[in-house]
């Protein structure tokens, strides 16, 4: 069984794949050569699937840190007889002008391990697992290293250590001593088993592909990265998350790195997220507006008018699609995982792909109406494209779906995906010289007013005071904090007010993090609290001049940020541990915009205040 807390794990990307790494040294969750290929590391999900550790013979005490502008860790180790520093980097930007961070050939870790006082005996342990951890590999000595074969797979591990091959349990074993201003480099390449031997990895060039990396996103940072507000090292880190969640090939973002990380200690509520969701994916475009310049906002539109062009003829936009486009997303169990601390089942794949979901309409349409300038010209495909997602939103808004949540039960009426069908019309509207689209202005303003006076209508529930989930119901649901956020109503109507208040009284826990709903959703047991709600609710207040109380409850969620400022999905209620997949796109999209509501907030009081002073 795994048990390693969630939170104990850090992120390496190279815009392909990622790796996650926990305070141990150890490669805990590796898929390559994508992220939502099968795992060759996975003892995150169970004790045999595959680890790569790089660490200390003695007791540690342990620090880390990403170098700075990067997503390069650094994992500082202090023995009693010394201390070492280990570097860890998936390559990127190679050569003096590879400042690009798709530049470079992929699929390679490296890892540097450097004394900085006394002495430190290191341990190497090399166990891969290939197709989540089915496979255990053939393992023979090359050279300069070792080969491990799985399939079509193959792992080349380049290391000047003399290795150990347990060829009984396919492990490779290693140790070296290393004094102050030494150092053992290591890299491990991802080939095709029918490819050619890949070359040589000397120390110096492991050395120098690290500094690459570290240019290449250091680069990327000072060209992209402007947010100058409150919370401005944690908004920057948030956008290199999310810079390192997006597939670099077609342009595709993932909701998360992981599958099956659960939202409740044993529960079922297990599912992969390796996947680019049209909501999760616009939304974090959205963010980078705010937290870097997206120069990655055309690719991403190319990317699902490719995918999704279908829709122009039809309309109906698929939710969710493979990070090179593929459709069928059928999910199934891997029956021979444990899952993390006995969660189970391990999923892959996700069954939500053809459920019905209207509020991706909106999402798309806001992200591309707000990123009209790096997204520039739009072409023929996509205007057909974008003018058949507010076609479809006109036409369907009326229907039930499933949600933003993606409820396995019956469909409702949703609250949140009528105001996303009314925000599609809006954004359409406003982009209509742009789509040349301007014969369809006049209905899609009828439409627009209708979805309103509905909204308006039937999801204010007078006996609960606030908006509630869907038309007709009395649960609540935090989705609807976003009315203000999206132009539907001012942050200070009262019925906003009234649903904030109401929000705060009956979704929160303990802590005063906030819950996505709480109501019987046709899966057993409960969830942790949702972190992306929290920011959230903090948005909300922001926009409603409850600029203090905002900050608390930034300050709250932020205050679940692991050392190295890495959030998954929800935390559990009662430990306080982070819960659900990891990092999670949605939780730091949201600490983004929060953060800048609370900016916004502030300087429109400052302005007020300027003002007053003048007069």
């Amino acid at each position: 069984m795994s048990d390693r807390p969630i939170g104990d794990h850090a992120l390496l990307s190279d815009s392909h794949s990622a790796a996650l790494i926990d305070r141990r040294g150890s490669v805990e969750w590796l898929c390559l050569p994508r992220f939502d290929s099968p795992s060759v590391f996975g003892r995150m999900l169970d004790a045999d699937a595959g680890h790569f550790q790089i660490g200390p013979v003695q007791n540690a005490e342990v620090s880390r840190a990403y170098l700075d502008g990067t997503l390069v860790l650094v994992t500082t180790f202090r023995t009693a007889t010394g201390v070492v520093e280990l570097t860890d980097a998936l390559a990127m930007g190679e050569g003096p002008h590879g400042h690009d961070l798709g530049a470079g050939a992929p699929h390679v870790l490296l890892r540097r391990a450097r004394c900085l006082d006394g002495t430190v005996e290191l341990a190497l342990e090399f166990a891969p697992r290939f197709e989540y951890g089915l496979t255990h590999p053939l393992i023979e000595a090359v050279t300069g290293g070792v080969s491990a074969r799985g399939g079509a797979s193959r792992l080349v591990l380049a290391s000047s250590l003399d290795l150990d091959i347990d060829i009984d349990d396919a492990v490779v074993r290693g140790r070296a001593t290393l004094a102050a201003d030494e150092s053992m480099e290591v890299a491990l390449q991802y080939e095709s088993s029918w490819s050619p031997s890949p070359a040589a990895w000397s120390p110096a060039r492991i050395a120098a592909r690290i500094d690459d990396t570290v240019v290449a996103w250091r680069t990327w940072h000072d060209q992209h990265q402007r947010y100058d507000g409150p919370y401005a090292d944690l908004v920057d880190h948030s956008g290199r998350v999310l810079q390192g969640l997006t597939y670099q090939p077609s342009g595709a973002i993932v909701a998360a790195p992981t599958t099956s990380l659960p939202e409740l200690v044993g529960g079922e509520r297990n599912w992969d997220y390796r996947y680019t969701w049209v909501r999760d994916a616009s939304l974090t475009m959205d963010a980078l507006w705010v937290a870097a310049c997206p120069d990655e906002a055309s690719n991403f539109v190319n990317y699902l008018t490719t995918v999704a062009s279908s829709t122009h003829q039809s309309g109906d936009l698929q939710i969710m699609f493979g990070i090179e486009g593929q459709r069928d997303l059928t999910e199934r169990t891997l029956e021979h995982l444990d899952g993390w601390r006995s969660s189970r089942p391990v999923r892959v794949g996700n069954g939500a792909w053809n459920q019905i979901q209207l509020d991706v309409y909106g999402e798309l349409l806001a992200a591309v109406h707000r990123l009209s300038e790096q997204i520039g010209e739009l072409g023929a495909a996509e205007r057909r494209f974008l003018i058949s997602l507010a076609d479809a939103a006109a036409r369907r808004w009326k229907d039930p779906d499933q949600g933003i949540w993606e409820i396995r039960g019956e469909p409702q009426h949703h609250v949140y995906s009528k105001v996303m069908c009314w925000v599609a019309l809006s954004c359409a509207i406003d982009l209509a010289h742009a789509l040349a689209a301007e014969d369809r202005v006049e209905g899609w303003k009828s439409t627009a007013d209708e979805i309103r006076t509905a909204i308006l209508d039937d999801g204010w529930n007078e006996n609960v005071g606030a908006f509630t989930q869907a038309f007709g119901s009395d649960a609540l649901d935090a989705a609807v904090l976003v009315l203000p956020m999206v132009g539907f109503l001012p942050g200070d109507d009262p019925r906003i007010l009234a649903t904030i208040e109401a929000i705060e009284a009956g979704l929160t826990d303990q802590r005063g993090l906030v819950y996505r709903y709480r109501r019987d959703d046709g899966l057993e047991g409960d969830e942790g609290t949702f972190l992306l709600c929290t920011f959230w609710l903090a948005e909300a207040l922001a926009r409603a001049g409850r600029v203090e109380r905002a900050r608390e409850v930034f300050e709250r969620a932020i205050g679940f940020c692991n050392d190295v400022d890495l959030l998954a999905e929800e935390v559990d209620p009662a430990s306080g541990e982070l819960l659900g997949n990891f990092p999670q796109a949605f939780s730091h999209i949201g600490l983004i915009n929060a953060a800048w509501a609370i900016d916004q907030a502030e300087r429109g009081r400052a302005d007020t205040r300027r003002a007053a002073e003048q007069r």
